[in-house]
């Protein structure tokens, strides 16, 4: 089996660590890492429960150029505790953002793989989603981009499905998957009836890329490749990304219409239908070009439609 190489422009986001994402996403050997695994910044709580620290925890932080633009990137490691958020895990994305926000002019990009907030962490791991929060809010009031990526094993969940929501935009993959609660937290609370965790296509098309950017939860899906991802930044960031009382009224009114144009949907399928696409059992397995084509086209009509 041949080892992984980012630069291969068909390698998996899905399949890669934390670090071969970052390495695949910026220009070559640009990426400069803030507190790196040799300074040992190391959760203070795990120990109590006797379980394995990581020297990163499974937070990668630091500086890169991506297309020759200076960025600041933050990789979440899905196969460390799920990538979920902890104390040290959360400050050092806080500490990210709030560079950002004292530059004012470096785009901050968010490789989202987390399934919330770790148990054994949990006072610390909900205050850490609070700092970052508002550190992402004060970075965007700044005049700061920040960008979502989601295409991991862990996909986007809990307090992590929250930040990505605030951020100025979202590329998500088939993969990918966005929610605050997930399916397991979804079955466990309401039973099986109500969701099936193991219905994997319900989960998918509940939760998947393609749905979120049906519904306009996020703002393009890319293909489940380092390269895809990586000209999706791009493009996002020639955008302008504003941040303003306008900004969140729309924002507010896309939701209220959302709610109230879905609101009476018991599956994917009925909302796919009621955005008006045809043959919606066809949209799981349509190739991803085309159903980008789709979405675009979609929109484009709900936009008009507002």
């Amino acid at each position: 089996m041949s080892a992984f190489n980012p630069s291969e422009a068909g390698a998996s986001w899905y399949e890669a660590s934390a670090r071969q994402r970052v390495a695949g996403l910026v220009d070559s050997g640009t990426f400069v890492e803030f507190v790196d695994p040799t300074e040992r910044e190391v959760s203070p709580h795990l120990p109590l429960f006797d379980l394995p620290q990581q020297f990163d925890d499974g937070m990668i932080v630091g500086q890169a150029t991506l297309n020759g633009r200076r960025v600041f990137v933050a990789a979440q490691e899905g196969r460390f505790m799920g990538g979920a958020f902890g104390e040290i895990h959360g400050a050092k994305l806080t500490g990210l953002l709030r560079a950002a926000r004292d530059e004012g002019s470096v785009a901050v990009l968010i490789l989202f793989d987390t399934g919330g907030v770790r148990l054994q962490e949990a006072n610390a791991g909900e205050l850490a989603i609070a700092e970052i929060m508002r550190a992402l809010a004060e970075a965007r009031s700044a005049g700061v981009p920040v960008i979502g990526l989601v295409g991991g094993r862990a996909g986007c969940y809990g307090g992590g499905g929250l930040l990505a929501a605030c951020c100025s935009a979202i590329a998500v993959s088939e993969q990918g998957r966005i929610g605050v609660s997930g399916p397991e937290v979804i079955e466990t609370n309401r039973g099986v009836d109500e969701f099936d965790s193991k219905d994997r296509a319900l989960v998918w098309r509940t939760m998947g890329g393609k749905h979120r950017r049906l519904i306009g939860g996020a703002d393009r899906f890319v293909e489940d490749t380092l390269s895809a991802f990586r000209h999706a930044v791009i493009a996002l960031l020639a955008k302008r990304q504003a941040f303003d009382l306008a900004v969140l009224e729309a924002e507010q009114s896309r939701l209220a219409a959302r709610i109230a144009a879905f609101g009476n949907c018991d599956d994917a399928y009925d909302v796919w239908r009621a955005l008006g696409a045809a043959n919606v059992e066809a949209i799981p397995a349509m190739p991803g070009d085309a159903f980008a084509a789709l979405a675009d086209q979609l929109q484009e009509a709900q936009d008009d439609a507002r």
